[in-house]
């Protein structure tokens, strides 16, 4: 486990964000960054998670495939969980990482991309570093 203050956590969400490859970047609209130190319950029972299951981050909002061109939506909110993101974190290095994996996880669910599709794009990744 590696804990940081909120304040540093939010910079590295915002590092993470900025990170992103640039076509994800610049096509990013009307979505909220929000840091949250764990999943309400509310969460947790949308989500079926067991007690001993967390969350790192969440998207909530309409993919933008599914939009038909509708622009007069309420902003989308990708969360990110501090306190999971630590706890799985075993240093600063680790906890960007992390933080980094989790905000690409969640932009692809705004691009409406499923698991399957993340997972796949992710070892692809993988294979070429």
């Amino acid at each position: 486990m590696f804990i940081v203050s909120h304040a540093a956590f939010e910079n590295m969400l915002n590092a993470a964000i900025k990170s992103l490859p640039k076509i994800y970047v610049d096509h990013l609209d009307n979505i909220a960054f929000i840091v949250e130190d764990e999943p309400s319950p509310r969460q947790r029972q949308q989500l079926e998670l067991r007690g001993d299951q967390t969350l790192f981050g969440l998207y909530e909002g309409v993919p933008l495939p599914r939009r038909q061109g509708t622009t007069k939506l309420l902003p989308d909110k990708i969360t990110l969980f501090q306190k999971p993101l630590e706890w799985a974190s075993h240093d600063l290095v680790d906890l960007r990482n992390n933080i980094g994996r989790t905000i690409w996880h969640e932009v692809a669910h705004y691009y409406g991309l499923g698991h399957d599709r993340i997972h796949e794009l992710e070892a692809n990744e993988g294979k070429r570093s």
